[in-house]
């Protein structure tokens, strides 16, 4: 956290001059103000192949070090003003709420155990599969991730064959099962900040997300089945002793997660004329409630659980300091970004909108979906959806209504696509470690790959052409 004291001291020296800021015009910047977010994107990608130990223990400075490679050139181009202004406004607008929520959902689903032993057959695991998928959407793909996991594990812990539960488990809980709500993905989250409504992606991706979900839950039933019926598949008795039944302990945490849920709720139904500003951000009373409410749910749900709860989820807080700290970076290098998408076909990403424009014009909702979905799979689906939210216009009530096909399909290629990899969402890398600390020998970055380029495009291509040709 060190590193992130210099980007503290740019909002302190930009504060004087903060009234003399002017709107940044994106058409006029040039395309090497993006390069620190790719810079940012790709040292997440890379850096933990390439040199792991030195990103395990640095990826936080690297992080402040690709901002302030942003926002100190960008400081003396356009003044402290225009720098303070922007920043303060990726801070309060989007940064903080994103990951305010991101550890409640954290922390309430870290304090909820699994107690009791599960026999892992094909239909339990699916059944585990199936609830998980549901639970994303309502307790977001973190907390269902890190609420079912490790019981699914246990449950398999004496089989020979795991890797492949805990990719399915990453395909269908720590991704599409998170489509249907803002609670259920970082992306939905952040278009509900926008203001796209809560329940519009539950009605216009919902048969997609059915689909999609439906067929994995199908395929990996089969594949489970294949391997639970091999020769020694189950190599020693069960080394989780059984027990009399199965119960919850720290269940004063689903009450706090009824909380969260309506905090969330009521910040998007509560209009109110109260609102703040700050250096040119609006802060509206609905969203500084929900998100004090959901800092003391967090609190609570620290002080309520007891010690033995969080000691056999094995909880901690490195997974939640690394999406913080990384993010803290991301949503800083993308303003550049975010700004010369909005100049459209007259700025510097011109290529791109016209890439996922038609010749008279309209959106392609088919190229929505596959250019939000690739860069998803390696970039992260959170800002890549922010990106392809404002190149088609970032106008929420347009976007909802004349263009909800590509509303759309960048909701379904942000969310569904981010499982294609280890990077594409936060919980993936949260569940692997926990596999492989649990002994499952998971595939490597590209041996994922195989499975999610043999599994998933096919699926991505078929919803394709039904939903958004």
């Amino acid at each position: 956290m060190k590193a992130f004291r210099w980007l503290a001291l740019a909002v302190l020296g930009a504060t004087p001059a903060l009234a003399l800021a002017a709107d940044l015009d994106g058409a006029s910047l040039a395309l090497w103000w993006g390069a620190p977010f790719a810079g940012i994107l790709l040292s997440i990608a890379l850096l933990p192949l390439l040199a792991p130990i030195f990103w395990h223990h640095h990826y936080g400075k690297v992080a402040a070090a690709w901002g302030l490679a942003f926002l100190l050139p960008f400081a003396v181009v356009f003044g402290t003003g225009a720098a303070g202004v922007n920043l303060v406004h990726a801070l309060l607008a989007e940064y903080l709420p994103f990951v305010i929520l991101l550890t409640a959902l954290f922390t309430v689903a870290g304090g909820i155990y699994i107690r009791g032993n599960l026999h892992g057959s094909p239909g339990l695991n699916t059944a585990i599969l199936a609830i998980g998928a549901v639970l994303a959407s309502f307790m977001g793909t973190t907390g269902a991730s890190m609420l079912l996991i490790r019981p699914l594990i246990r449950a398999n812990d004496n089989r020979a064959h795991k890797a492949h539960v805990v990719v399915f488990f990453i395909f269908i809980v720590s991704n599409a099962g998170g489509s249907l709500t803002p609670l259920g993905d970082p992306p939905l989250f952040l278009g509900f900040l926008k203001g796209v409504d809560f329940f519009w992606t539950a009605r216009h991706i919902f048969p997609e997300t059915l689909f999609l979900v439906g067929t994995l839950l199908a395929l990996f039933y089969v594949l489970d089945s294949w391997f639970f019926r091999k020769a020694g598949e189950v190599q020693r008795p069960d080394p989780t002793p059984d027990t009399r039944g199965f119960g919850f302990e720290g269940q004063v945490n689903f009450a706090l997660l009824a909380v969260v849920v309506g905090l969330v709720l009521l910040s998007g139904f509560w209009k109110s004329p109260v609102a703040f500003h700050i250096a040119g951000t609006e802060v509206g009373l609905p969203g500084i409630v929900r998100d004090v409410g959901l800092v003391v749910v967090t609190l609570l749900s620290l002080w309520l659980t007891p010690k033995a709860v969080h000691e056999n989820n094995q909880f901690g807080w490195a997974p939640m300091q690394e999406v913080a700290k990384l993010f803290a970076g991301i949503f800083l290098t993308i303003i550049p970004v975010i700004a010369m998408l909005k100049a459209g076909a007259n700025g510097p990403f011109g290529a791109i909108v016209s890439a996922v424009t038609r010749p008279d014009g309209s959106p392609d909702p088919a190229m929505y979906f596959w250019a939000t979905g690739v860069l998803s799979s390696f970039l992260d689906n959170a800002p890549t959806y922010l990106v392809f939210f404002n190149t088609a216009g970032g106008d929420p009530a347009m976007l909802m209504n004349q263009l909800a096909p590509t509303l759309a399909a960048i909701s379904a290629g942000a969310v569904f696509m981010g499982a294609n990899t280890y990077i594409g969402n936060a919980p993936n890398l949260m569940v692997k470690a926990i596999a492989e600390d649990r002994g499952v020998k998971m595939p490597s970055f590209f041996g994922y790959m195989l499975w999610s380029g043999a599994i998933l495009v096919p699926l991505f291509g078929i919803i394709t052409w039904i939903w958004f040709l």
